[in-house]
């Protein structure tokens, strides 16, 4: 029996070494998902700069990715073809729009960082394309801008909401006398 499955596997090497060894598996980093999302947020109605990522990554996150990492991944994402850069800000591809749009609409945010990572695992880049070498300088300035940002009393629509204490609320409501209590009709 033994010498039968060496023969069969030695007659089969070609197949096997085409179809395992030959295919080209990449890893999926957490940061790519989250740099894409990231990139979707901001750049939702115009090309988005590096810091309105900066700000749609820490909302995504919950905290700012490091500098090192965020470089990669977008120098990475470029590389795929998913993020494309103008004269305004950073896009996103086609590809990376059809990535997205296979996401759940309701999901939680790790839910959707999931849904994005299984999509870029499963997606397999068509050609070369224009890496965007972004310098941790720049990274760097961007990060100081949305910190400077985030302490302004202007609207930031990439900044959480502040949550409210509803344990006052409830409270005072108890502490009150209605109006008609105490009065005759």
């Amino acid at each position: 029996m033994q010498a039968f499955f060496f023969f069969y596997m030695a007659a089969n090497v070609d197949y096997f070494a085409g179809h395992f060894f030959h295919t080209s598996m990449r890893p999926v980093h957490d940061i790519d998902a989250i740099i894409l999302v990231a990139t979707a947020l901001a750049s939702k109605r115009r090309p988005a700069e590096l810091a309105e990522i900066i700000a749609a990554a820490e909302l995504v996150h919950g905290f700012i990715p490091v500098v090192e990492k965020m470089g990669e991944a977008i120098q990475r994402l470029s590389s795929f073809g998913l993020i494309g850069v103008s004269e305004d800000g950073f896009t996103l591809t086609a590809p990376a729009l059809e990535i997205l749009s296979d996401q759940p609409k309701m999901a939680a945010a790790e839910d959707r960082i999931i849904a994005v990572k299984s999509g870029l695992a499963a997606y397999t880049p068509k050609g070369e394309s224009a890496t965007i070498l972004v310098t941790m300088e720049q990274l760097r300035t961007a990060i100081q801008s949305h910190r400077i940002s985030r302490k302004t009393q202007g609207r930031n629509l990439l900044m959480p909401k502040p949550k409210l204490d509803r344990h006052f609320k409830v409270e005072g409501r108890w502490r009150r006398a209605s109006a008609t209590h105490g009065r005759k009709s």
